[in-house]
């Protein structure tokens, strides 16, 4: 559970909660912050083997949160449209109804979670979004598009991978 990988997954806890204040330099600084400490956890688990299924689940949740918190606090203060946030979520909504397929069909315990090209791509286009609506700069809206398009991405993948996982086993 307190592997360095994890530990550093969790710093992106508090790292939200320094949205709170107005400064814009603490944002960047925790937006950063928060952008390297994607990368570094999962470098460092599978440099130092110290991967596990519990880091597997804490990094993509971390995540969430952090993005979840940012962005209510983005539309708080009319620096994004629900709109362009639901867009920015439609990665996680994807998950959320590939997860719901698998409980449905009683396959979630047994399913191995695993990072997906589209979800890191959508990550690291979050984090420059975020940081553009911190500046208040003008983001154009086939951005949004984009992301609305890596959900699908998301979702395709995840079924693609679920569906070869099962041939494999089969054989």
């Amino acid at each position: 559970m307190f592997s360095l990988p994890n530990l550093i997954s969790l710093s992106r806890l508090p790292l939200a909660f320094l949205f709170l204040t107005d400064n814009l330099w603490i944002r960047c600084g925790a937006l950063l912050c928060a952008m390297i400490s994607d990368g570094l956890d999962g470098y460092l688990a599978r440099k130092c083997h110290l991967s596990s299924q519990l880091g597997a689940i804490i990094d993509p949740l971390m995540d969430k949160f952090f993005v979840g918190f940012v962005l209510l606090i983005l539309i708080n203060e009319q620096k994004l449209s629900y709109m362009q946030a639901t867009a920015m979520l439609s990665r996680d909504l994807a998950v959320l109804l590939f997860s719901a397929y698998l409980m449905f069909h009683g396959k979630l315990k047994n399913y191995r979670v695993a990072a997906i090209w589209s979800g890191k791509v959508t990550t690291t286009l979050q984090f420059f979004v975020l940081m553009a609506a911190l500046f208040s700069m003008a983001i154009p809206e086939s951005i949004f598009l984009l992301f609305l398009l890596l959900g699908f991405c998301a979702l395709l993948e995840l079924v693609f991978r679920r569906t070869s996982e099962r041939k494999v086993a089969a054989q």
